[in-house]
């Protein structure tokens, strides 16, 4: 019941415009480790240097502590491969402990036998396969230092033994569609369709600008507010940073503070989050520095209060339904609106702890990292 009426406050506090909200973020992406031992070329790591690190417990614990009551999912991901955290499945456990479900995404270059055994044995509710490709030669160009033939192998590996032991995590195999790919689809399908213990597959659409540096929305785009700012998930860096969503980071926002020393209701409803949400609600989300340049789908209303009417677990199984259904049915611009190339703005507004306006560049930067959402 806490959830459902943490939901209802985010879903009024959407529908009726306000600023400041009385329920806080329904999910959250919990970066534990800022280590990775690829190199993605659409990956915004490759120009945002991350130290070789993992979350501190002491912020791990009060972030799940104090979001426990109201959180549904927790995604523990972010600029890192998640395997490559040696506490990874005692953060899975705890999470569990609290009744906040978790879900990881893995390039898949550490799941042999022995990982997949592991994995399987914690209370996981959800594991997004990040692959590719179709071809070794796509794969291997956008996932540089893994083999194409070993990935899917583990990934192969992982599903049948997750469908041998009927154990209750939710698979999804996903591929984001960028230039050397795009033709791979029909195929990638075709593969992982017919693979025992795969519960989705998923075309993602590409969410950064790195690799298309002019992308992003226009100010005649934002006709409805971001469901991030309402909903969530709020973004957690490995050192504890806690930024609007995972584009901001990318986009070089400034953190709203640190969960390690400010309370999250004070972060999700900070000076400037309630900024952010203003100029949303009024139309002017363009005027925004790091929103004029973001990458991801803006969901027409309808959708976010569905997301908001349902447990987080329940939307996160809908999702890739929703959205196959919605493109399939040539509808996107009505219920789902993607970013454009983007023209330039002579003056936008850089939202951080102190609201200041800046003349704007060309993007220095990605947006959100591919394996997320």
């Amino acid at each position: 019941m806490p959830r459902a009426w943490n939901r209802a406050k985010l879903l009024w506090g959407y529908l009726t415009g306000q600023t400041s909200l009385g329920g806080l973020p329904v999910e959250y992406i919990v970066e534990t480790t800022a280590k990775c031992n690829l190199y993605c070329p659409m990956c915004p790591r490759e120009t945002h240097k991350q130290p070789k690190a993992d979350m501190a417990d002491e912020i791990f614990h009060r972030l799940i502590a104090e979001s426990g009551k109201t959180a549904e999912h927790v995604m523990l991901i972010g600029l890192g491969e998640p395997l490559m955290d040696v506490k990874i499945f005692d953060r899975i456990e705890y999470c569990e402990r609290h009744n906040v479900s978790t879900l990881l995404s893995t390039n898949g270059t550490f799941l042999d036998e022995k990982m997949a055994e592991r994995l399987l044995a914690t209370p996981l509710e959800h594991i997004t396969l990040s692959f590719d490709g179709a071809t070794k030669e796509s794969f291997e160009y956008y996932r540089k230092g893994a083999r194409f033939e070993k990935v899917r192998e583990n990934f192969v590996r992982f599903a049948r033994m997750k469908k041998a032991r009927g154990a209750k995590v939710q698979i999804v195999v996903q591929m984001v569609r960028m230039e050397r790919n795009a033709g791979e689809v029909e195929a990638f399908l075709s593969f992982w369709q017919a693979v025992p213990g795969v519960d989705q597959v998923r075309i993602k659409e590409d969410e950064t600008n790195l690799m298309r540096p002019g992308a992003g929305h226009t100010p005649l785009d934002w006709k409805h507010p971001c469901h991030y700012l309402w909903r969530g998930p709020m973004y957690v860096k490995q050192d504890g940073n806690v930024y609007p969503c995972c584009q901001s980071y990318m986009l070089d926002g400034e953190p709203l503070g640190n969960a390690g020393v400010t309370p999250l209701r004070d972060l999700w409803n900070s000076v400037a989050m309630r900024r952010m949400r203003e100029l949303h609600v009024a139309g002017r989300a363009g005027e925004i520095d790091i929103c004029s340049r973001c990458c991801t789908t803006i969901p027409h209303p309808l959708l976010v209060a569905g997301s908001l009417l349902f447990h987080g677990n329940t939307v996160r199984r809908l999702l890739p339904i929703v959205e196959r259904v919605v493109y399939l049915s040539g509808l996107p611009g009505r219920l789902l609106n993607p970013p454009k190339p983007a023209p330039q703005v002579p003056e936008l507004v850089q939202i951080g702890r102190a609201t200041r306006h800046s003349n704007s560049g060309p993007a220095p930067s990605g947006g959100g990292g591919q394996d997320r959402l």
